[in-house]
């Protein structure tokens, strides 16, 4: 048995289903299990038009600072997470989150990262504004 339905309302089913796909790939967002050698930060975002969001969890041995670096400049302090800790952060729309290393260690984080997820990601020396 087929069902046919008419052109417009075929065309607005399959533009629910491709909005659907497109709310629930946001809504899972990025899962990324980071390394961050010693000296260095790593830049997750800036320049997107959302804010997003960082679940983090310190699995390795060192501590690793969390930063933000808002689109209009400047540099802000959020948290330290210990080795073992767990933390959720909010970074505004255009912001960059920075997480640095600053030990002589390797440091690991897993993150699931949620909200506007089109961000850039890079390593940096410690210290960029």
């Amino acid at each position: 048995m087929r069902i046919s339905l008419p052109p417009r309302l075929a065309a607005t089913a399959a533009a629910f289903f491709i909005l659907l796909l497109l709310v629930t790939a946001c809504w899972a967002g990025i899962t990324s299990n980071l390394l961050i050698e010693p000296g260095k930060q790593f830049a997750l975002g800036g320049g997107q038009l959302g804010s997003f969001k960082v679940e983090a969890h310190n699995v390795g041995n060192v501590p690793v600072d969390f930063k933000e670096r808002p689109r209009d400049g400047g540099i802000f302090g959020k948290t330290t997470l210990a080795p073992g800790a767990r933390g959720t952060l909010r970074f505004m729309a255009g912001s960059t989150a920075l997480l640095l290393n600053p030990s002589d260690q390797q440091a690991k984080v897993d993150l699931k990262i949620t909200g506007d997820t089109k961000l850039s990601m890079r390593y940096e020396v410690n210290g960029k504004l």
